[in-house]
């Protein structure tokens, strides 16, 4: 009985799940051509492996004559009766030809395209047993580093790997310590074997957090529509429900923040914000930014661009440490997203409004009928203080417009935003037909 091969059987059937009819099938193609190679003119031989005692033979086909002239292709008729007694002249008999030295050999010459097979073997029960449960959560425990670095994870019958930057840097671990992953892909490695790739860091390791914790969103009550992520810092996820009784924000944070606690804690306590969704971006980024109020904002659907502007005070809470929290939520709602302090958009603005009146345009000095947004109340007393045309509205300050207008702050701003936009518009139409103008003149 050949122990080694029995022992190795059991281990690989045991700890890789790799069926022992897999490893013979393996193991057999490869001796066959290292017998080839040790049995002069053994090219129609054939290698038969005990499933049950792992012992080895080698047989070789021959052909029943009277007279041996080649002994590697032909065996006597007597000697052949002594292996079946019916077989006759011309008939072909499997003759046992094992070398007596053959598993030294073969184990030299074919060691390392067994352990391909082997690995070939492997790789199909990692695939089959791993590539259905993507994005599953998966439990394990760190074995080993490599390059100090990347984590290789023992999941019981297979080992896993968590690269670098599938993982926080906030993170640190030792040989031993239990990890909690989400179960990224299965990708076949250099070596020709399937590795088993975890992730802490992808934000769908948060979402399936949140599946496991929050009933309602396992039940479809409450949907995550999107998840966005700083890992190790901040996470920010939008979620709606599906049953206007069910508050989404409220299913997910738990009685007295139960819920969220156990995902903060499984994620290092990296901060996790749970936003209303919204279809509307500035809706969804008040949301998000709540209880700061937006003051202005400029968007550009085209370009994918929102500018903000919020006050001087709440400049740093939302543009967060290394510009992340800005980053995060501009990725959440899908656009470039610019944050201005209120003073430094109120001082860019007059100096604009400045640049504006000392244009010589004869359009500043036109008399104004009405400003867009501004009750005829307003405008008429306006008027009646001087302020009717736009370059007299530009030059004023600020104060000046309150004062002498008798009007509040907010409404000074948007009579001097207004006029300035209505102005900038007319320009820009006024240099589109200028241009079309010339195209038109050098077609014709």
């Amino acid at each position: 009985m050949n122990k080694d091969l029995i022992t190795i059987f059991e281990y690989l059937e045991r700890e890789k799940g790799i069926k022992r009819e897999v490893i013979i099938a393996a193991i057999e193609e490869l001796l066959l051509v290292a017998a080839k190679k040790s049995i002069s003119g053994a090219a129609n031989a054939t290698v038969s492996i005990n499933s049950k005692t792992g012992e080895i033979d080698v047989f070789c086909e021959k052909e029943i004559v009277q007279e041996v002239e080649n002994e590697a292709q032909q065996i006597g008729l007597e000697e052949a009766r002594e292996i079946d007694p019916e077989c006759a002249l011309g008939q072909f008999i499997d003759v046992v030809v094992t070398p007596r030295d053959f598993g030294r050999i073969a184990a030299q010459k074919a060691r390392q395209v067994i352990t391909q097979k082997l690995r070939n073997a492997e790789r199909d029960v990692i695939y089959e047993e791993y590539r259905h449960r993507v994005n599953e959560l998966i439990s394990g425990t760190v074995k080993r580093f490599i390059r100090g670095s990347k984590l290789i994870i023992d999941l019981g019958k297979v080992e896993g790997v968590m690269p670098l930057k599938e993982y926080p840097r906030t993170e640190q671990y030792r040989v031993g310590d239990r990890v909690f992953a989400l179960l990224k892909e299965v990708a076949e490695n250099e070596m020709g074997g399937a590795d088993v790739i975890l992730s802490r860091s992808d934000p769908q390791f948060v979402r399936q957090l949140f599946i496991q914790e929050v009933p309602e969103i396992s039940d479809g009550t409450v949907i995550i529509d999107a998840i966005v992520r700083d890992a190790g810092y901040r996470s920010k996820i939008t979620v709606r429900s599906t049953d206007p009784k069910v508050d989404p924000v409220g299913a997910c944070v738990g009685m007295r923040g139960l819920r969220v606690k156990n995902i903060v804690r499984e994620l290092n306590n990296e901060k996790v914000d749970i936003i209303p969704y919204s279809p509307d971006p500035i809706e969804l980024l008040q949301n998000a930014l709540n209880p700061i109020e937006i003051q202005k904002f400029s968007l550009n659907d085209e370009d994918k661009q929102l500018t903000i502007v919020v006050n001087d005070d709440d400049y740093a809470v939302v543009i967060g440490k290394r510009g992340m929290n800005a980053q995060l939520n501009g990725q959440l709602i899908g656009y470039d997203l610019e944050v201005q302090r209120v003073s430094d958009y109120t001082r860019g603005m007059t100096v604009q409004r400045l640049e504006l009146s000392e244009n010589p345009d004869p359009d500043l000095d036109k008399p104004l009928e009405s400003i867009l947004g501004i009750n005829n109340l307003i405008f008429e007393h306006l008027v009646e203080n001087g302020y009717n045309t736009p370059r007299s509205i530009l030059s004023a300050s600020h104060a000046e417009l309150e004062e002498k207008a008798g009007i509040g702050s907010e409404t000074a701003d948007r009579i001097l935003e207004q006029i300035q936009k209505e102005y900038m518009y007319l320009q820009r139409k006024s240099s589109a037909e200028k241009v079309e103008e010339t195209v038109t003149d050098e077609s014709e």
